[in-house]
């Protein structure tokens, strides 16, 4: 669940890329700030989750595993290697397949961090921010933080340089509450065998 879930994210950061409708909100943070660095994408990606591990270390060292390092070093160079592929295979495309490009990749982003999430074998060093604030703050739903962190994100990106669209928004506002819900409709019933 683990691989499968890093995996596909890496895929859906492509396909959101390819759209040129916004990226997801942490990915636009990640490229905001790229921008400032010579590196390419993959590899400064690697090193902004690296920092970002070494706070969740100290916040939660228990949200560390195999599936943290797993997608410390893959979705990065995942992400490069999706959006080469795709626009190899369509190099040019219209409204129509793009929008249908980011609806697709909202989906699977979703869908695939609900799967790794349930593994519990360790999540991305972004995604533990809201998963350790809503643990900690028992009244705060995860949905909710998810929505605060990802606009938080969005803000830093753009003022940065890098460029948020529409997907950026839908995304912003409704990947917490669909990870919820492929968590608990999905992911859940695929590990503990719940109807």
């Amino acid at each position: 669940m683990t691989v499968f879930g890093v995996t596909i994210c890496g895929l859906s950061v492509g396909m959101f890329s390819y759209s040129e409708m916004g990226l997801d909100p942490f990915q636009v943070f990640a490229h905001g700030t790229w921008k400032l660095t010579s590196l390419d994408f993959g590899t400064y990606y690697v090193i902004l989750n690296a920092v970002l591990l070494v706070v969740i270390f100290f916040a939660d060292k228990k949200k560390i595993g195999l599936g943290t390092l797993i997608n410390l070093f893959l979705v990065g160079y995942m992400a490069e290697f999706s959006e080469w592929g795709i626009r190899r295979m369509i190099p040019t495309s219209g409204i129509a397949v793009r929008i249908a490009m980011l609806l697709v990749a909202i989906v699977i982003m979703c869908f695939s961090s609900a799967i790794y999430f349930t593994a519990d074998l360790g999540v991305s060093t972004y995604d533990a921010v809201a998963i350790i604030i809503s643990e900690k703050k028992t009244n705060w739903q995860f949905k909710f933080i998810r929505i605060v962190t990802d606009i938080i994100c969005v803000v830093i990106g753009v003022l940065l340089g890098a460029k948020a669209g529409i997907g950026t928004i839908v995304t912003a506002l409704f990947m917490g509450p669909l990870i919820s819900y492929f968590k608990k409709k999905v992911a859940e019933p695929m590990r503990y065998g719940k109807k």
